[in-house]
């Protein structure tokens, strides 16, 4: 008949094999990766095998009792690496790691020498085990591996939001009590691999979670980068694009489009250099933004070249424009002192049936209109 503890042994076994099937159907997880988790879920699996082991052999009187010495001591041996693998999923690097390694084998040389002498484990006429005189070091070296791991798992956290490094620190605080509660309590209380095993259940469903928020954290970055124009902050070539793609022709009647063009670039570039040409087009941008950026997208086309959509009337246009030529006059940079811009705009309530693009054309007409009107009140042909 199935006893308790090897029905709990056998759960055990059934649930690293089913995390070891995740693992493997999972692409996100590397193959360097893979094999750490298989590798955990076999050392969990052997060591809950050698405890399985001792209990299903202690008080047999036909079991030798050099086998019930040898399976203990592969228990007491596996256990802590059991708890030291957990270290290893989170891969950090760092002298606690050295540390808890030198533990580790200190442990194992420990336990082989064990075997031969009554330290660990006294064994009675009926091939019964009791604890030895030196049991009570087995249980400092556990507590100091708990110990060990949970600062790792501390450092490992930093890396993390708030949120994130709670649930990290409560699965670590939940595999220590259930490891802390056998080695206490002992007798009936089979508690250690039933905490490991829901332990490394819930690191890999942290660890797929985190992974699957780090990627939709990295895929809205590069939109960010995408979509931002590199030089100014403002919405970039791609995002106008995208905008053009989003509108449909029938536009809002509201709807204005704004075309921008920054005077005298070419001759700043040739005369000043390109940085200088840079410091004039963040200059633009922001003078841009400043009209139009609390209610309005604001894009960077081109070199010098910048459109606009926002909501508004004839009326508010044409004040729109007069702040624009305000911002401008009242900007200074530090190489370029002075900033001019033309700008023209069309209305969707006046170009009904246009497209977007057709009435972002519409407003490079104007623009253009007023480009020219600059030019020769200037009396210089901007095509020198």
């Amino acid at each position: 008949m199935l006893s308790y503890y090897s029905s709990i042994f056998l759960l055990v076994c059934l649930s690293l094999g089913i995390l070891s099937i995740l693992v493997h159907a999972e692409n996100r997880i590397s193959r360097d990766d893979k094999r750490m988790f298989y590798m955990t879920y076999m050392i969990i699996g052997l060591s809950a095998l050698a405890e399985w082991g001792g209990v299903q052999l202690n008080g047999n009187e036909n079991t030798p009792k050099w086998l019930l010495r040898a399976v203990k001591c592969c228990d007491y041996i596996l256990t802590p690496m059991a708890a030291y693998s957990l270290v290893e999923q989170i891969k950090i690097q760092n002298h606690w790691n050295k540390i808890l390694k030198g533990i580790l084998v200190g442990n194992a040389v420990f336990q082989i020498l064990s075997c031969f002498n009554t330290w660990m484990i006294i064994i009675d006429d009926h091939n019964r085990y009791s604890h030895g005189s030196l049991y009570i070091f087995y249980l400092l070296l556990n507590f100091s591996v708990i110990a060990l791991t949970f600062i790792q798992f501390l450092i490992y956290g930093k890396n993390f939001r708030r949120e994130n490094r709670i649930s990290l620190y409560s699965i670590h605080v939940m595999i220590g009590v259930g490891i802390m509660m056998q080695e206490i309590f002992g007798g009936e209380i089979r508690t250690e691999y039933i905490a490991l095993t829901l332990g490394v259940t819930f690191l890999f469903i942290y660890f797929t979670g985190f992974s699957q928020q780090t990627d939709e954290e990295q895929i809205m970055e590069q939109q960010i980068q995408i979509s931002t124009d590199a030089l100014t902050g403002l919405l970039s070539r791609h995002a106008y694009s995208k905008t053009l793609e989003d509108y449909t022709e029938n536009l809002p009647q509201d709807l204005a489009a704004f075309s921008v063009d920054v005077n005298g670039l070419k001759t700043v570039n040739d005369s000043m250099g390109h940085e200088a040409g840079d410091e004039m087009i963040r200059g633009a941008a922001e003078c841009i933004k400043n009209v139009f950026g609390k209610t309005g997208k604001c894009y960077r086309t081109g070199g010098d070249e910048f459109v606009v959509f926002i909501h508004m009337d004839k009326e508010q246009a044409d004040s729109a424009v007069e702040q624009l030529k305000r911002e401008t006059e009242q900007w200074h940079g530090k190489t370029v002192r002075t900033l001019h811009m033309s700008a023209g705009y069309a209305l969707a309530a006046d170009h009904e049936g246009f497209s977007c693009e057709m009435l972002v054309k519409e407003a490079d007409m104007a623009m253009y209109a007023a480009k020219r009107a600059y030019y020769m009140a200037a009396g210089r042909d901007r095509r020198h």
